[in-house]
């Protein structure tokens, strides 16, 4: 039994990924049905293709731009809004995470990369629930349940950093909330865990792991696998091994 829910289980979410790409996809094929298609076919020979080109490549982000808001709406209606929770992965209350990630997941590896970092990128985190201040930057697209993620004013998020707001463990699915503050950095493909807080003006520096639960207080400044607490001051001009070991 259980590996027969272990196939099937996916095929209800596949369903889902579809029928919201295919909403996305029906705006972008009335829009290159009513406008572009009669204008190319006025166009002589030598220039429909090249331009036939153009307009299937406008169709795309025509597809792109309608799935920010589309899989927003699918998740909101769905009940895809994120709460805490430990628990089995099999459960009607992780149904709900499913759905997010799905609908996070679906945006993620058809259209998002090309419009991070922008202001639609933040759009899109924002029906999905995350919490975002002012003077925000995002500059990656591995963000995992932004409905329990929270930046504060000015935090940046570094390229290919990721942003988890789950972890595994004992076998069981933890959903956690991560709160980054005002001024935070998390640096190049640094990873941080379900459940930790960055303070305020800390910095996580580029290719660290934060683990779950973790707490930077304002200020600091992590580094490493795990990450751990440094002083840039103290370590400057220190031998690696000196300054690894201090």
């Amino acid at each position: 039994m259980k590996g027969f829910l272990f196939l099937v289980g996916p095929l209800p979410f596949m369903a889902l990924a579809i029928a919201t790409a295919g909403l996305a996809a029906g705006c972008a094929m009335f829009v290159h049905g009513a406008v572009f298609s009669p204008w190319l076919t006025a166009v002589a020979t030598a220039w429909r293709y090249p331009l036939a080109g153009i307009a299937l490549a406008a169709s795309y982000y025509i597809y792109g731009l309608s799935l920010l808001l589309i899989a927003p709406l699918v998740n909101f209606l769905l009940g895809g809004r994120l709460k805490p929770y430990r628990g089995s992965t099999v459960s009607l209350t992780a149904l709900r995470w499913y759905v997010h990630c799905t609908m996070t997941l679906l945006v993620r590896y058809t259209f998002l990369e090309f419009v991070t970092p922008s202001p639609f990128a933040l759009a899109y985190y924002r029906l999905m629930g995350m919490k975002i201040g002012r003077n925000v930057t995002i500059n990656s697209t591995a963000i995992a349940d932004p409905s329990l993620i929270e930046l504060g004013d000015g935090a940046t998020i570094g390229g290919s950093a990721s942003v988890l707001a789950h972890y595994a463990q004992g076998g069981y699915l933890v959903v956690a909330p991560v709160r980054i503050g005002a001024g935070a950095t998390i640096g190049l493909r640094a990873i941080v865990m379900g459940g930790a807080e960055v303070g305020a003006g800390a910095k996580v520096l580029a290719g660290s792991l934060v683990l779950p639960k973790s707490r930077i207080a304002a200020g600091e400044t992590w580094a490493g696998i795990p990450a751990k607490p440094v002083d840039l001051r103290r370590d400057r001009g220190k031998p690696m091994d000196a300054a690894e070991e201090g």
